[in-house]
Formats: structure tokens, C-alpha cells, sequence
């Protein structure tokens, strides 16, 4: 018997251009001109008149060669021949001014020690993508939940985190020892295993990071000898041995090394006065088009031609190239808007570049202002940098929670981690402060925070306990 049901159902669906537009997004400066250009060399409707305008200005540079000189006109010149010969290695506009030296570059390190290890195509770009993610000390900032989304997105292809796990445990096996490491905790155990875990003191410090890492932070040093069963000089040895551990697997590599990288910034902040004025780095949407010839041709070929497959494959290609042009503007739109709105909140800031000037904020507070979802705001300031007056800086590193201080203003955690950096920075070595010390400290400047709170910033900040550091004067 057929039975007819009739059902009320609620579904959300994101269309593929949704998903894209949401890829434009989280693309920076450089990475959206990679994809501009590829997306140029597959579709023959959408054109770049700025590299058109480029190459119409090369052809007139005086000091480029021209295809019509012939070889008398070029013997018979009066150049030296020691600038010409000379002219065959280095431009006289593009000298270097200053040695080229050699940069050490772990990421690229990696993916060939990988390469080695595994010979599969799709663990081999799942590692590369994680190894992109790492930060410049080797550690995963991101959670393996976080980074697989961001996969997602950006591959359009679904990935389990329990997949990039697997990866992620091969990739601590490869050099530099603690590569890869989710936490101080973590980067610690890698090097600790990599040693003979026969001998007592290797046993037992493994034993204390892993059951009482929290203790050693607290510096509950009496509960530590209790459960270890070891004494004083017992803990002295395993402590000595972890302060010879590195807290970051990358830094002692770049020592001597010029380590300072060019980045492309997508904004450019200026201050005029007391106004703050924001322009993008490089806007593309004004220079991208459709081909006239291509669009005259698709609609004539539309009216005569009878051949269907190739009237739908350059309907498609136009169709294609319109969105595309429609999301570099609506990226550019979005990107000034929330930049904008930045600056409004934090105007003081942009005004001096004074950290202390920083004010709480949120995603919420953009995204309410702006008027669009929170995801779209984290997207947009994900990975992109500001050049302003006082420097290049991130856009992440803006975003912070509040704690209100003696006075009752709600101030900028980052305030009071620049507070407790710089007191340890002054500290004696030999004589470290505590984190109740610290709390003392604070509260003289006006800051009443708690001692966990203390400890916290500390940890974000990757600075060890006051016991460690003074291990390590």
C-alpha cells in the first residue's frame, strides 16, 4: 500500500559560492594575487588591465632591448665594454646594498625531511599544510578542531582532526627535536623521549611533566618529592635536566641568522592630524574586467553557432568571471568596513602606537558594527597586517578581553601582559620574582589582578616559572 507523509523539515545549506567567497576571505595580500592569477590563465573572459598597463610601459623603457636593434647599431655604440659585460649579471637599478646573506628556513626543511617519510601524495599535503601553521618558534598555536576547518575551507575538502593528528605525530619525529609541539609541555616530553629513558634522571623527569606539570608551575615542590618519592637532591638533578630542554625548537637554529621576513600588508594606516585614515595595500577589483572581444563573441556565437556545448562553456566562463570580479569587490568592500571599524574602537592606539592606549575588544564589537557575522570578521583579520606610523602590526594581536582595574576602567589584558614582561625583563636573574611577588608588583602600578591570572598571562607569554628561570641565570 503506498502512503503519502507529509514532513516539515529545517536544513542549512551553504551554496559553493558561499564557501568560496568565504575562502576570499581569509586570503591575504599575496595570496589573493596568486589566486587572481590563476584564475586569469583558466578562464580566457576574465583580463588584468594593470599587468596589460605594465607590460605597454615596459616596451618604452629606455633600458630594456629592443627587438628591432640590429647588430651594427649595437657594435658601434659608445658603451664601455666593462658596463655592458658588468650590465649581463646586475641591473644598475636593482644593486644589491647590502651582502645577500643565507636565511634559515625550518618550514621548507620539513616538508623535504617528509617527503622521505612518506611517499603518499595526500599525507604529504595535509603535512605541508600543517607546517605552514606553525608558528615562527615550530609550536601549533592552532587546535587540530581549528585547523581542520581552516583545511576545509581553504582545500574545499572535508578532513577529520583525527586525520591531521596522525600527520602531526609523524612530523614531531623530524628535526629540529620538539617541532611541531602543541605546548611547552609537550615540545619538553618529544626531547625528553629522544634521550635513553633508562637512566633515572630521564625516567623521572618524564614522570614529573607528565603527572605534575601543573605542581611545577605552582612551584608545589614538597608534593612533587611526596608522590616522585625523591629528595631534594634527586629534584635538583631533574630540574638541572629540563633547564637544558629548549622551550622552542626553532629559536636556537635562527641564532646569527637574519630572521626578518617581508611581509605584505593589507592595510595601510596614516594619521592626518587626529583623523586616522585607511587604504588597502593594493586594491584589484578596479583592474579587473571582462574581455570585450571574448563577451562580443559569446553573444554573436549565442545567435548563429548551433554547436550547444561551446555556447554553455563560455556562458559558464562569463558567469564565472563576473562572480569572480563580484567577490574581489565584496572582499575589498567587507575588508575596509571591519578595518574601519577597528579604528574607530581603537583610536587612541592608532593615534600614539602606545600599547598601553589599547582598549578591550572583541569579535563581537566589529562584527555588531559592521553588521555581519562573527565568522566574517575572524576570517578577515585572520593572517593579514596593518603598516602603520609606528610600525607593522597584526590584526589579531588587537583583538583582547578586559580587566577592570583599582580605578574601576576596564583595560586591555595585553596592557597588563606588556606590565608583567617588563617587570621580569628588570628582575634579578639570580633572584627571580615569583607569581605572588608579581601580584605585588602589579598592584603598585595600579593593575589588582590574581595570582592565577598572573600565572596565565605568563604561560600565554611562554615565560617559565621564577624557579626555572633562575635555574637558567
Amino acid at each position: 500500500m503506498i502512503n503519502q507523509h507529509l514532513a516539515q523539515k529545517q536544513r542549512l545549506k551553504i551554496l559553493p559560492q558561499q564557501i568560496q567567497l568565504l575562502n576570499f576571505f581569509h586570503l591575504n595580500t599575496l595570496e589573493l594575487e596568486q589566486r587572481i592569477q590563476q584564475e586569469i590563465e583558466e578562464n580566457p573572459l576574465l583580463e588584468d588591465q594593470k599587468n596589460d598597463f605594465d607590460t605597454e610601459i615596459e616596451k618604452f623603457n629606455k633600458d630594456s632591448v629592443q627587438d628591432y636593434q640590429d647588430w651594427e647599431e649595437f657594435i658601434y655604440d659608445d658603451i664601455p665594454d666593462y658596463k655592458a659585460e658588468y650590465g649581463n649579471f646586475l641591473h644598475n637599478d636593482k644593486l644589491p646594498e647590502r651582502p645577500i646573506v643565507n636565511s634559515f628556513d625550518y618550514r621548507g626543511s620539513l616538508k623535504q625531511q617528509f617527503q622521505l617519510v612518506s611517499e603518499d601524495e595526500r599525507e604529504t599535503e595535509l603535512a605541508e599544510f600543517i607546517i605552514d601553521s606553525l608558528n615562527d618558534s615550530g609550536l601549533m598555536e592552532q587546535s587540530l578542531d581549528s585547523l581542520a576547518e581552516d583545511y576545509s575551507f581553504k582545500k574545499n575538502k572535508w578532513i577529520e582532526p583525527e586525520n591531521l593528528l596522525e600527520i602531526l605525530l609523524k612530523i614531531q619525529q623530524l628535526e629540529p627535536v620538539g617541532i611541531g609541539a602543541r605546548s611547552i609541555k609537550e615540545c619538553l616530553l618529544i626531547q625528553l623521549y629522544r634521550l635513553n629513558t633508562k637512566r633515572p634522571d630521564v625516567k623521572t623527569a618524564i614522570r614529573l611533566l607528565e603527572e605534575h606539570f601543573a605542581d611545577l608551575h605552582h612551584r608545589n615542590m614538597d608534593k612533587i618529592k611526596a608522590h616522585l618519592k625523591i629528595d631534594d637532591e634527586e629534584l635538583k638533578i631533574v630540574l638541572t635536566l629540563i633547564a637544558t630542554l629548549k622551550m622552542r625548537p626553532v629559536c636556537e637554529l635562527q641564532e646569527g641568522v637574519n630572521t626578518n621576513q617581508n611581509i605584505l600588508p593589507d592595510f595601510i594606516v596614516t594619521r592626518n592630524g587626529d583623523s586616522i585614515e585607511v587604504q588597502l595595500y593594493r586594491q584589484r577589483s578596479e583592474s579587473l574586467n571582462i574581455n570585450a572581444a571574448w563577451k562580443e563573441m559569446a553573444e554573436n556565437n549565442a545567435k548563429v553557432t548551433t554547436d550547444k556545448s561551446a555556447v554553455q562553456y563560455i556562458k559558464n566562463k562569463l558567469q564565472s568571471a563576473q562572480w569572480f570580479i563580484h567577490a574581489v569587490q565584496q572582499r575589498e568592500s567587507t575588508m575596509l568596513k571591519i578595518m574601519h571599524s577597528i579604528v574607530h574602537l581603537q583610536h587612541d592606539y592608532f593615534l600614539t602606537g602606545d600599547i598601553n592606549l589599547l582598549k578591550p575588544m572583541i569579535l563581537k564589537n566589529v562584527a555588531e558594527m559592521v553588521g555581519v557575522d562573527i565568522s566574517t570578521v575572524s576570517r578577515i583579520t585572520c593572517n593579514k597586517y596593518a603598516e602603520t606610523p609606528f610600525g607593522l602590526i597584526l590584526l589579531k594581536d588587537l583583538f583582547t578581553e578586559g580587566i577592570a582595574n583599582e580605578k574601576g576602567q576596564v583595560i586591555s589584558n595585553r596592557v597588563i601582559q606588556s606590565a608583567i614582561e617588563e617587570v621580569i625583563q628588570s628582575e634579578d636573574k639570580h633572584n627571580p620574582y615569583t607569581d605572588q611577588q608579581l601580584v605585588k608588583i602589579l598592584s603598585q602600578k595600579g593593575f589588582s589582578v590574581a595570582r592565577r591570572t598572573v600565572a596565565k598571562y605568563r604561560e600565554q607569554l611562554q615565560i617559565p616559572v621564577s624557579h626555572v628561570r633562575g635555574l637558567w641565570a
